[in-house]
C-alpha cells in the first residue's frame, strides 16, 4: 500500500487541526508540541519498522544512544 499524497496531506491537516484545538483549549503551547511531536515519533517509528527499515532504525538507535552518552 503506497502512502501517497492524499494520506501524507490529510495527517498535515489531522495534525494542524489536534494541535490548534489543544492550544485554543487553554493547553500551554509546551505541552501540544510535546504532544505531537511524541505522535509524530511514533509515527516515523512505525513506518519505518512496517517498511523493513531497520537500518533506519539502528542509526537512529544509535543517535539517540550517542546522544545521551553526550559524544
Amino acid at each position: 500500500m503506497a502512502f501517497g499524497a492524499p494520506h501524507q496531506l490529510i495527517l498535515l491537516l489531522t495534525v494542524l487541526g489536534l494541535g490548534a484545538a489543544l492550544f485554543t483549549t487553554g493547553t500551554p503551547i509546551s505541552s501540544v508540541f510535546t504532544l505531537l511531536g511524541g505522535c509524530g515519533a511514533i509515527g516515523a517509528a512505525t513506518i519505518a519498522a512496517a517498511g523493513g527499515g531497520r537500518r533506519l532504525a539502528q542509526v537512529l538507535v544509535e543517535a539517540a544512544v550517542r546522544a545521551a552518552a553526550g559524544r
